[in-house]
């Protein structure tokens, strides 16, 4: 999902390592243990995490997040910082990766050194959402919306209440049938929901949609009349989805709504503390920042001798 990124991988944070006067002591104390006392200030980021630092492949680890070395820095904050995601985004997106001392300093200043960053930076207020109740499991409640006029389209954004997983649809005008057409992909891969809400836009209680609804069995609620805001958690969907792709200046219009996705899906959220792929899908999805992390399957193969695929 990314073009010509400097990617950093697990052998170059190793050597890295290895060469860093610091991380090498640290390396060093977390293996063989750490002396009782320590005055030098640049090792107490590392003094007071020693209970939690680990090694595997060269790597130190703080639980489960990699210890970058400074040669690294900088081409991960520059990845993080792909589409312009915010200083909020760019930090949960970072802290299920890796780590560095000051790195929530580092990635504010890379945020506010960046023209589009500032230029998007106030956030438009959140709609009130209505106090729906917490579904009990993934896609079972959908909130629907359309943003738009935008960009020459409209666009029809999905949000499951549980994961807070987003599709996003670019369309021509916002009818039944093209509603309907983009639901079916949602539902072709994720299957169907018990509700949906929308607001009562005309495409939404059309008959047409309606009955589409009905035959497979899915509840239709709408927002209150003349209150779409009530709709709440669409309406933080779309200004979500709106201001990212303000951001994503680049591509075809496909490009970019693929790009915000695929940023969007891996990015912890403040609401769950958790990425809407590990919510919906039970996994992380794979990301170039997984290139960091030590793979522990990768190194047994390349001792058993098995053939590994170095992209």
């Amino acid at each position: 999902m990314m073009e010509e990124a400097t990617l950093v991988s697990t052998k170059e944070v190793s050597q890295w390592t290895r060469r860093d006067p610091v991380l090498s002591r640290v390396y060093q104390f977390t293996q063989q243990g750490w002396p009782e006392q320590n005055t030098d200030a640049v090792f107490q980021p590392y003094v007071v995490r020693q209970t939690e630092l680990s090694v595997q492949d060269g790597c130190i680890l703080w639980g489960s997040r990699v210890v970058v070395p400074p040669p690294g820095r900088k081409a991960l904050l520059s990845q993080l910082h792909h589409g312009h995601p915010g200083i909020t985004r760019m930090k949960a997106l970072a802290r299920s990766y890796f780590w560095w001392p000051k790195m929530d300093a580092d990635i504010e200043a890379a945020a506010k050194r960046c023209d589009t960053c500032q230029e998007h930076r106030n956030v438009p207020t959140a709609a009130p959402l209505h106090p729906w109740e917490w579904p009990s499991r993934p896609w079972q409640w959908l909130h629907i919306d359309y943003a738009g006029p935008f960009m020459g389209h409209m666009f029809l954004i999905v949000m499951d209440a549980y994961s807070k997983w987003m599709d996003a649809y670019p369309v021509h005008s916002a009818t039944a049938n093209s509603t309907i057409e983009c639901l079916r992909k949602s539902f072709s891969n994720q299957g169907l929901p018990e509700v949906i809400v929308s607001d009562n836009g005309a495409c939404f209680v059309s008959t047409e949609f309606q009955q589409f609804l009905s035959n497979n069995g899915i509840e239709h609620v709408t927002s209150a009349p003349y209150h779409p805001s009530s709709n709440g958690c669409a309406e933080r969907a779309v200004q979500t989805f709106k201001s990212m792709m303000k951001k994503a200046r680049e591509g075809t219009i496909h490009t970019r709504v693929a790009r915000v996705l695929f940023s969007y899906r891996i990015t912890s959220q403040s609401t769950t503390g958790r990425s809407p792929a590990e919510l919906l899908q039970g996994r992380r999805l794979r990301s170039t920042l997984d290139l960091v992390h030590p793979d522990l399957r990768t190194k047994v193969e390349r001792k058993q001798g098995y053939p590994v695929i170095d992209w």
